[in-house]
Order: C-alpha cells, then structure tokens, then sequence
C-alpha cells in the first residue's frame, strides 16, 4: 500500500496550514466526541428525523479521510453506530483489492435533523461519497483537496471533469466500494436501501467489470432525479442504508 500510505503521510501535514497542530487539533476534536458509549438509535427518515448517540467518523484511516476540516469540526460527520462500523469494514477490505486512496464526504449531525443545504442525511444513515478519480488512468487526488468546494465541481455525462477531459471518473473504484460496502452492511443485519449518482453515468457505472456486478445484485441506483439533484451528484454519490 505504498501509494496509500505516501498519500496519508502528505495529507497529515496539509490538511490544514499548521501541520502538526492541525493533526493534534483533529484528534483531540475526535477524543472528546467519541466519549458517548451508548447505542445510537436512528428516528424517522433520511429526509424527516433525528439520531441519538451519534458517532463521529475518525477524519482519516489507511486508505481514506474525510474531505474537509470546516465540516468535520462543525459536526457533520455523525452517523448511527452501526453504519460507521460497516463503513470502516468496507475500506478495510477495499485494501484487498485496491491500492488507492479514497474521501468520505458529508453525513449527519450529531444529533441529526436538517443539514442544510442537504435535502437528506437527518437520521445518521446517510452518506456522501467523494467520487474517486483519474487522470491518464492512474490514480488522481488533486481535486481532493478542495473541501466543500468539491460539491460544486462539473462533470460530464460521460465522468470527464469539465476543466480537464484527461481527468475521469473512476467506476470500477466506485462499483467496488459500494459493492464492499453492501457486504459490509449484510453482515450487520444492514443493506443498502439507494444510490444516488447522476443519472447520465449509470450506464457508465454499470459498463465495469464491478458495475456488471453490482447490476446483478439488485442494489438500487435511482432511476429518476429532479435536474437539479440529479447535476448536484457527478461529484460524488450519495448512499441510504436501512436495517434488513
């Protein structure tokens, strides 16, 4: 895991523009919202309700991190016990079948409730994914490191970036995960219950080997977005889980 580990070492020092100081502040940030030991309980929907004992993502592992230190430190990486112990599971075992590094983006509040500007994410069971990417076909992190300003990134209906058609969308990676991902949650008495992903790059989802795959498993990828959400989700793709 070279590439991952490198990209991790790189990242612990830039993640904000102190460094060091910025990796302490994150971990003690972490330390003192991860003392809740009770079980959380998710209330309502994704779109109408609440979450108790929520538990905060750790802002970064071996093969991934959290996209954004302003989101981080204002709460918005919450998720219900469950979801967050299969989600970890899932990068771990994506160790085992590629060398990349990967971003999770914006989850809940701790407590839940609207997540503005998201019409979603109210109950700790929801999940945004920075969508992984390439350039010349190996392994691109520059746009990566943008923050919040990576919602706001263009892609076309085929995954090229709009500022660079060299740079693609990577959806076998992507198949991959959420492939791993519902494993993960099966094992939990979980499953995914949607996927959303611009509509106009389903077709290149399920073109991969992995997509092929995920296809075959029933796993649902809306078939139907206003125009608005449906242009918000060519940066990354959102998931809802629910219990089995």
């Amino acid at each position: 895991m070279k590439i991952v580990t490198l990209f991790l070492i790189v990242f612990c020092f830039n993640c904000c523009s102190s460094g060091q100081d910025s990796v302490e502040k994150i971990r003690k940030y972490y330390t003192d919202h991860t003392i809740d030991n009770l079980s959380s309980i998710s209330h309502g929907s994704v779109s109408n309700g609440s979450l108790e004992h929520g538990k905060l993502i750790p802002y970064y592992g071996s093969n991934y991190s959290y996209f954004d230190t302003t989101s981080y430190f204002s709460g918005r990486a919450f998720l219900h016990q469950d979801v967050l112990a299969f989600t970890l599971k899932a990068y771990k075992n994506l160790e085992n079948v590629s060398n990349r590094f990967y971003r999770i983006m914006e989850c809940s509040n701790q407590m839940g409730g609207k997540l503005w500007p998201h019409q979603t994410h109210q109950n700790g069971t929801s999940i945004d994914f920075m969508m992984p990417l390439t350039k010349d076909y190996k392994p691109y992190y520059n746009l990566d490191e943008i923050g919040l300003r990576h919602y706001w990134l263009s892609f076309d209906d085929n995954g090229k970036y709009s500022e660079d058609k060299s740079v693609e969308i990577d959806f076998e990676a992507i198949a991959q995960h959420i492939l791993l991902l519902n494993e993960a949650a099966n094992e939990k008495g979980w499953k995914i219950k949607k996927v959303i992903i611009k509509i106009e790059l389903k077709d290149e989802l399920y073109a991969t080997p992995s997509g092929k795959k995920l296809k075959a498993k029933g796993i649902y990828v809306v078939q139907g977005l206003s125009k608005m959400v449906n242009a918000l989700h060519d940066d990354h793709y959102h998931i809802d889980f629910a219990k089995v």
